[in-house]
Formats: structure tokens, sequence, C-alpha cells
């Protein structure tokens, strides 16, 4: 998929994310004291994790994992100590580096593959489970279904991602992040509704033989993301 308005938006998390919010994110996701809104979008994020690593099987072993939008690589690290093999992709070299940095050197019988690029590189290759943990939140939810079916071709297993739902609740974060520092501001996020999201998946031939399953939406404090499971049907 190379569809210009996806290059476009991933050319402004890159660029986000790998300078402008790289120290911050770096903070963020570890145990570094930041800002009362900081704290519960951390205590958001490792609540989400939990449910995604949840969704997958307990034992890895032998399987391979994408975990697309890895950032700082604290869930590729959990699923290697499960045995999974996994590629971890951000479009920020310099979340990659932290992630190369902080990754425990052993993993047991797992291993993970730190990369800066596009989740979307067919030479990644094949992979059992897929996990995208509020990578697509930013884009259009059209992109968000073109980006599900490319990863769909190449995904035997699972695919488990997260999106920002269409509520009155974010829609007053949103607002109110606007008046943040301009350098502390992230790209906009894409609210869509679960309704709105499954019709987009199920009318989409190249995700024909997928279906939604689980779903949950986790809200703490300035956080909120919705996970859903896609299944081969």
């Amino acid at each position: 998929m190379q569809d210009a308005s996806y290059q476009e938006r991933r050319g402004e998390i890159e660029t986000y994310f790998d300078r402008t919010a790289a120290d911050a994110w770096s903070k963020l996701t570890s145990d570094a004291k930041v800002s009362k809104i900081r704290e519960t979008v951390r205590a958001g994020r490792d609540d989400m994790r939990r449910t995604l690593l949840d969704w997958l099987p307990a034992d890895l072993s032998g399987k391979r994992l994408l975990d697309a939008g890895c950032g700082t690589g604290a869930l590729a690290v959990e699923a290697a100590r499960r045995g999974a093999e996994v590629v971890a992709i951000d479009v920020a070299p310099t979340l990659i580096e932290i992630a190369r940095e902080r990754a425990p050197t052993d993993l047991g019988q797992g291993s993970v593959t730190f990369q800066a690029g596009d989740m979307l590189d067919p030479a990644h290759g094949q992979f059992d489970h897929v996990v995208a943990m509020d990578s697509l939140i930013h884009y259009c939810p059209a992109d968000v279904v073109k980006v599900l079916a490319g990863l769909a071709e190449r995904t035997s297993g699972s695919i488990l991602f997260t999106f920002a739902p269409k509520t009155v609740p974010l829609a007053i974060m949103h607002a109110v992040g606007r008046f943040f520092p301009r350098g502390d501001r992230a790209p906009a996020i894409e609210p869509v509704s679960i309704g709105k999201l499954g019709s987009l998946i199920v009318a989409d031939p190249c995700l024909r033989r997928w279906a939604p399953k689980r779903t949950r939406r986790i809200a703490v404090g300035f956080y909120m993301s919705q996970a859903l499971e896609l299944l081969p049907a």
C-alpha cells in the first residue's frame, strides 16, 4: 500500500516521535517521574499492553510476531519471553535505539529484532500474529483498514490493534490537548466508532477471511484507546 495520505501521515508521525517527542516518550515508557497527566497515559498504556498480551497465546514458542509500532519495545520483549521470534518495527529511529538499549540480553528461546521502517514492508516476511498498539490511531479509518489488509496478507493467526474510539470524553481531551505547548502536541488522532470501523473491515475484500472478535476500551485519565481482535473467519 503506497497511498499518498498514508505516506504523508507516516512522515508526520516519524518527525514527531523521532525528533519532537523522543525525550518525552523515553521518560513516559520508563520509571522516570512525569506529570500527573502523563501518569494517567502511562497507566492506560500499561493496561492496554497487558490486554493485548493476554489475547496472545501464553506459549509463543516457534511463532513469529510483528510488533507494528513497537515504540521503546516493552510489548516486544514480553512476547519474546514467551518464546516468540519478534520483529519489532517503528517509524522513529530514535525510539528503536532506546528499545535496543533497554532490551534484556537473556530472552530464553525467544528473540527480538528491532528495526526502523514501515510496518507494511513485505521484506519483514510472514507472521503468526501481529500487534499494533496505538500505532494506527493517527491514521484516517480508510487508511487503517488498508493497513490491516496489508498486514493480513502476511498473517496466519491473529491481528490485534487499537484505535481511538469516537466518544465525547475523547473529543474533549483532544480539544484540551490543543492548549499544550506546540512542541508537546502529537499528530492529531482520528477517532472512529466501532460500528463504522467494523463495517469498513467487513466491506474490504482483502479482509474477507477475517472477522472482528474481542474488543476492550481502556480509559484512564488522559488515555483512551480501544483494542480489537481480528481472527480468521
